[in-house]
């Protein structure tokens, strides 16, 4: 997931877009090792401006097995629209330019575009940011009464457990109504002075957009990789947890690795 934006006095941040989201039903993989890279979440600046967009989660071996992080949300000044990425950020809105735009996704049901921040009239109790893009669904946009919800993820059954991945991030507002985050692990968004809450770790989950602009913990939730196979692996790396699901062998990787088959 996509950092939230950071914002202070006069300028509002929105919410980091959700990491990138894919699933493979039916897969062929050579036998051999195969390298597991699992993205980490964006990271905040501490000085108001953008962030880092999540990282890539990929692997190889795997035809198309590489998706992009989500984006940060917009923060202020020239860097208050929402940064493109597998899901956009959110918008964030300041008290002398007004509206800006959320970050582009990358379509499909990879992730979508992260909402536009809101200001009506130069008044600061009207700012209110864009949520960062889900997986499932667009960020909300801000609005006289609230800030953008964070888009909501998907859910998939890949484990056993009916679970949402990769929900975007809440924007922040000014003082009321601040937007949460989607399902799928998005952050729920802060009020002035409030740092950002993270994305949810190994969801993608996009991280909220804070009040502040010292905030250190708006960090974008990292990615999880998941194997569902009637095939035992002979070997893994990075200590995946591993569980069954019926017949099925389920290899839930929440940092790098590598699986042998």
């Amino acid at each position: 997931g996509g950092c939230g934006g950071n914002g202070t006095s006069g300028y509002i941040a929105g919410g980091g877009g959700a990491g990138g989201y894919l699933y493979f039903p039916s897969q062929v993989m050579a036998f051999g090792e195969s390298t597991v890279t699992v993205g980490a979440g964006g990271v905040p600046t501490t000085n108001s401006l953008y962030g880092t967009n999540g990282g890539v989660s990929s692997v190889s071996g795997l035809a198309g097995g590489s998706v992009d992080g989500g984006g940060a949300g917009g923060s202020i000044n020239a860097k208050k629209d929402g940064v493109d990425g597998a899901s956009g950020g959110g918008g964030g809105t300041q008290n002398a330019t007004g509206s800006s735009a959320g970050g582009a996704g990358e379509g499909g049901t990879i992730g979508n575009d992260g909402g536009t921040g809101y200001l009506r009239n130069g008044v600061s109790s009207y700012l209110h940011a864009g949520g960062g893009g889900g997986a499932g669904a667009v960020g909300g946009n801000g609005s006289t009464t609230a800030s953008g919800n964070g888009g909501d993820g998907t859910q998939n059954s890949i484990t056993g457990t009916a679970t949402y991945y990769a929900g975007g991030g809440g924007g922040a507002a000014f003082n009321s109504n601040p937007g949460t985050g989607g399902q799928g692990g998005g952050g729920d968004g802060q009020l002035y002075t409030q740092t950002g809450n993270p994305g949810t770790a190994n969801t993608g989950g996009g991280a909220a957009g804070s009040g502040s602009s010292g905030s250190t913990t708006n960090i974008g939730g990292s990615g999880v990789v998941i194997f569902r196979t009637l095939n035992t692996a002979s070997a893994t790396t990075g200590s995946p947890t591993t569980t069954t699901d019926g017949s099925y062998n389920i290899y839930k990787f929440t940092g790098s690795g590598s699986i042998t088959f």
